[in-house]
């Protein structure tokens, strides 16, 4: 055979377990003529198994690399014939982990949804002698484990762990399966387990054309059950699912096998579809006029769209200015050409009205890809959009890795959101790597945001993205009129610190009166911010991280928001003995709970993560708002975004003060987009629009910009504090956090750490700020030491730390509970 039609003998794998490297494995002669790039495969690695991804295929090693083959393992199981990565999601993920320093095996794995990927299970068989020794065995002892785990094993076959764990109702199974293989009783292998979601099969029932009956006369001879059975079918048209059936017509299945054997009724098995809207009542779309600003804008996108070229927007319209009318009509021009569109949302709550507006539009051409989903709504979403049947999809970051094919479009949705960063390994912001994305597909990206991400908004300036402004609200309605409360002064006339003040609870009054809707925002959730001892001082932590905790009335619990601990709440100082605790600060459980108070026949709901833990329920509680059965909303940041609620006519800000508080060069920002998003909820429908905004800070330049809404004052004095202070977009930023569990450990690895990026920065091309303990310096049990990099120049950047990780004799220093963030857009 000549070389160039020679099968592949080698492959190179991505595993998904931190390494930033690939690694070589053997193909056997069976799986060098069936694996394909994008296949998962099983392989060892240690002495572990676990799955891996084909990044690569080689005819032979590679000799610079000095590989010795007889080091080489085999391939030991391929688990995809054909392969789930695309060519494209493939190259998209190579640049993530090359961009972002990210394990090229995690991102992979992140670029599958949930409950696709295998995992490696240990499978148990008994053996001859294991069976023998089961014969011999005497009665006495055929009721321990060991003798119950052997007769299982050779009565049902081999079985997983986790199967025999089900079976015999205990976890010791692994303990009990070690001794039974060393006594030669048991073998154990390992296995892929396939994907936990599947496609969802049932069995379906229709009546047969007339000629396939096995006797012409065999209706004759039906009894009532059968008669019932054929009848229901007539009255269904034809055909019904096999349950269903049997139900409707109060038959058993036995007399359903019996026409089947009668050639009189047809059974089959079927895939089915699990819609995640399927009995949603959709409205019509409507056909909007544009305004001019709109008809510009989207002329500029579907003249892009036509040279078939790759080119970023950057969609900066004033909140209720018609965005979304342009996202749907850019993805139709992009239907209409013959190519497909994604749409990116920053969370879940945004997707139940976006996706019922897409599939009004667009009908089953839309699928949603989100982790709220069924693992099963999941799979078949995803299957879909695999099979080219979804054109057009929408879901939140992981939605990036769909694998639509011929990507025409990118609709980025408030691309200023910090959700679209990943804030655990594998790091990388969807936004940006949603624009490259575009790049390689010669696609368009278009990002949207009332308030631009300085990043972005300074990309528009350059020249880098085009910029598209839309800068009056549809129907020339004016923006809602902001007010600042100053509670410094509403201290000083009530004597005390109230959570709302007079003319904010006046003006929910008047609101009410009118039928009219409210949003109460509060950047909190809980019932107080911590519990505090009046006669020590001492404030209720949490043991594992270096937080307080956070009392949560309904679950008369204190909670830590970042791990999760839980303790009930003390009756006395855990440090003095003192009955005398305090509950300070208010979250959004409080604050439901005093609405409820000053308003008891209002129709009051709290949106957070505490209330929407269950499925359904946020995007239930939004659907009732928007029907008018919801007469006040209170909630954090996720109500603050992208909803249309024309009868909202007042928003009330309790507080935001705890955000400019933040040791974060983007805390000033962070809460300018959020009063200007929730500021934007109001008046967007016929009645003007009225804010209000509580603050101990009036004068904070971020506070008096957002109750203006000029979001270009405000970039124009935060890229001056940017520029002095040598922050992005003027530098490249890196984040390294080196986390342990003594602390002692900690600090002398990022010592060693910070020397070996010394020494590479030998040219002094960028500038090292630290270690320093972190802002929170204890999270989940771990110490955690910072370090910052900026360079004027991002090769300067990626220089230095490969520099540094080439010389750094440990290399175990960068992966085990080291944190490399390019770009971080939290520094906390």
């Amino acid at each position: 055979m000549d070389k160039q039609n020679a099968l592949p003998q080698y492959a190179e794998v991505a595993v998904p377990l931190g390494v930033r490297q690939t690694f070589t494995y053997r193909l056997s002669p069976i799986l060098s003529d069936a694996v394909r790039i994008g296949a998962r495969v099983r392989v060892a690695f240690g002495k572990q198994r676990v799955t891996g991804y084909v990044v690569a295929l080689h005819d032979d090693l590679d000799q610079e690399l000095g590989i010795d083959q007889q080091d080489v393992r085999e391939i030991e199981e391929l688990i995809d014939i054909e392969p789930l990565i695309t060519a494209e999601v493939l190259e998209l993920t190579r640049w993530i982990s090359d961009y972002y320093i990210a394990p090229w095996g995690e991102v992979l794995k992140a670029a599958l949804p949930a409950g696709v990927n295998a995992r490696i299970a240990r499978v148990f068989a008994v053996t001859t002698e294991g069976r023998d020794e089961l014969a011999r065995l005497p009665e006495s002892r055929a009721l321990t484990l060991k003798a119950k785990l052997l007769r299982l094993l050779a009565d049902q076959g081999p079985m997983t762990a986790r199967e025999l764990a089900r079976a015999l109702g205990t976890q010791r199974v692994a303990r009990i399966a070690a001794e039974l293989e060393r006594a030669g009783w048991i073998s154990i292998k390992h296995q892929a387990e396939r994907a936990t979601a599947r496609a969802k099969r049932r069995k379906f029932v229709r009546l047969a054309p007339l000629e396939e009956h096995v006797a012409p006369d065999a209706a004759r001879a039906l009894t009532a059950a059968q008669k019932r059975i054929i009848e229901t079918l007539i009255a269904a048209e034809g055909e019904l699912t096999f349950t269903e059936l049997v139900e409707r017509a109060r038959a058993s299945a036995s007399v359903v096998s019996t026409l089947e054997r009668k050639g009189i009724v047809r059974v089959e098995v079927r895939e089915v579809r699990r819609d995640p809207l399927a009995g949603v009542e959709l409205s019509s779309p409507d056909e909007l006029a544009l305004t001019p600003a709109q008809r510009e804008a989207l002329e500029r996108i579907t003249a892009a769209l036509d040279q078939q070229r790759y080119a970023a927007f950057l969609l900066h319209g004033i909140t209720g200015s018609g965005k979304t009318e342009i996202y749907i009509r850019a993805m139709r021009a992009c239907l209409e050409r013959g190519r497909s569109a994604l749409m990116l949302v920053p969370e879940i709550a945004l997707t139940p009205i976006f996706s019922r507006r897409l599939r009004a539009h667009f009908g089953d051409r839309v699928a949603i890809l989100h982790s709220s989903l069924s693992a099963g709504e999941r799979f078949d979403e995803w299957m879909r959009v695999r099979r080219g049947e979804a054109r057009v999809v929408i879901g939140t970051r992981s939605a990036l890795f769909a694998p639509v094919a011929e990507l025409g479009l990118i609709v980025v949705d408030e691309e200023h959101d910090p959700s679209y960063r990943q804030q655990e390994s594998p790091f990388y912001h969807a936004r940006d790597a949603a624009v490259m994305r575009a790049h390689k597909a010669n696609a368009i990206a278009l990002l949207g945001s009332a308030t631009p991400a300085l990043e972005s908004f300074h990309n528009a300036q350059t020249g880098k993205y085009c910029y598209l402004h839309l800068p009056e609200r549809i129907g020339q309605r004016p923006l809602a009129e902001a007010e600042i409360i100053d509670m410094r002064s509403v201290f000083a006339r009530c004597g005390r610190a109230d959570a709302f003040s007079d003319e904010l609870l006046q003006a929910l009054s008047e609101t009410f009166a009118r039928r009219e809707q409210a949003i109460i925002l509060l950047n909190r959730r809980g019932y107080a911010n911590f519990v505090l001892c009046r006669a020590c001082g001492e404030r209720i932590g949490c043991p594992h991280c270096d937080v307080t905790l956070t009392y949560h009335k309904r679950e008369r619990a204190l909670v830590c928001h970042y791990c999760n601990f839980r303790r009930r709440p003390p009756a006395r100082c855990p440090s003095c003995g003192s009955e005398y605790l305090y509950f300070v600060g208010e979250g959004t459980e409080q604050l439901e709970d005093l609405l409820r108070t000053h308003f008891p026949s209002a129709r009051i709901a709290r949106l957070d993560r505490d209330t929407t833990s269950r499925r359904r329920v946020y995007e239930q509680t939004i659907l009732r708002f928007a029907a008018h059965e919801i007469d006040l909303l209170v909630g954090t940041q996720m109500i603050a975004k992208g909803h249309d609620f024309p009868r909202v006519t007042l928003v009330g800000i309790v507080s935001v003060d705890a955000g400019l508080a933040l040791p974060d060069f983007r805390a000033a920002e962070r809460t300018f987009q959020l009063i200007t998003q929730v500021a934007g909820r109001a008046g967007r429908g016929d009645a003007p629009g009225r804010v209000l905004i509580q603050t101990y800070h009036p004068d904070h330049y971020a506070i008096r910009f957002a109750c203006a809404q000029d979001y270009v004052g405000f970039y124009q004095h935060e890229i001056e504090f940017r520029r002095a202070f040598e922050y992005p977009p003027f530098v490249a930023l890196a984040s390294i956090l080196v986390q342990d569990e003594e602390l002692g450990s900690s600090m002398k690895r990022a010592d060693e750490l910070k020397r070996a990026l010394d020494r590479a920065n030998h040219s002094g091309c960028c500038r090292i700020l630290g270690p320093a303990p972190a802002p929170i310096s204890r999270l989940r049990g771990r110490h955690r030491m910072q370090i910052l990099i900026k360079a004027r120049r991002r090769a300067d950047l990626r220089a230095v730390l490969a520099a540094a990780m080439a010389e750094t004799e440990d290399p175990k220093l960068w992966l085990d509970g080291t944190c490399i963030e390019i770009d971080p857009v939290n520094l906390l």
